[in-house]
């Protein structure tokens, strides 16, 4: 005796596979925002365990020189020879960089390369152009040299050579002032400029004040700055409109003034 034959089973209609594709893309499109943000998240705090790092190091230099901030360069002839300038994260010339050469190198062990400590996972190297003669990879977050160690700050040395080289016992407040921050320099063009110098809001020449118009703190991080104050601790800075220099790559400083957070007792200097 023959079985009867079962009946096919139910094909899906066009309809309803095209209310299925509706539904897997509404899925879709309500997930990929809470993605990015999570991926947002995730950066910001690689970001700031970067800075922790950064900052720790600073501290144990500090220890291992007389309580001394570490300068951001040596670039004289004095102090270099007839070598390359040796900034705080290495060497920068057409040979090429030398990271075991900067001031940090023996209390963090990071090459200058993509997604290392040195480098702000949110601003990756093919998002701006490199600084310094090798034209590589060198360092997305800036030293606030510019307070800390005057007579070793290149560019402006010049201008503050006069002031005092810091040591970190003799800084009032060391939870306020930036040691690292995020940092960028808009001069032009389709990209900005990474910058290892945490340029202040204000600027000292001729014993005068003048509006800096590239301050280097970058807000990258959801229109947010991170930073690690002296005493090891990092943060995030939300920014204000009136804060930023260059709209256009979320640059500028964190408040419109110097203190307390770059120069906190910049009222108090004088012409040399």
């Amino acid at each position: 005796m023959i079985a009867p034959r079962r009946p096919p089973p139910p094909a899906f209609t066009l309809i309803e596979v095209l209310v299925t594709i509706a539904l897997i893309a509404l899925l879709v499109g309500l997930l990929l925002p809470t993605l990015g943000s999570a991926r947002q998240r995730s950066r910001a705090a690689v970001c700031l365990s970067n800075l922790r790092q950064i900052g720790a190091a600073h501290l144990m230099y500090a220890g291992d020189f007389q309580d001394r901030c570490m300068p951001l360069a040596y670039w004289s002839a004095e102090t270099t020879g007839d070598g390359p300038p040796v900034y705080w994260w290495g060497t920068n010339d057409p040979a090429g960089v030398d990271y075991t050469r900067g001031f940090l190198w023996p209390y963090l062990d990071a090459r200058l390369s993509e997604r290392s400590v040195l480098e702000c996972p949110s601003q990756p190297a093919d998002e701006y152009r490199a600084a310094g003669a090798a034209n590589t990879v060198t360092s997305t977050y800036g030293y606030n040299g510019y307070y800390l160690c005057p007579p070793h700050t290149p560019g402006w040395a010049f201008q503050i050579g006069h002031r005092p080289w810091m040591r970190i016992a003799s800084i009032r407040d060391s939870a306020a002032v930036f040691a690292f921050a995020d940092t960028l320099i808009d001069l032009g063009g389709d990209r900005p400029f990474n910058c290892a110098l945490l340029d202040p809001p204000l600027l000292f020449s001729g014993g005068n004040w003048t509006r800096n118009r590239n301050p280097t703190t970058a807000f990258r991080h959801a229109d947010a700055a991170h930073a690690v104050a002296l005493d090891g601790h990092a943060e995030r800075h939300a920014a204000q409109r009136n804060w930023l220099t260059s709209a256009r790559w979320r640059v500028g400083s964190v408040g419109r003034d110097n203190d307390p957070h770059y120069v906190p007792d910049w009222r108090d200097w004088r012409r040399p």
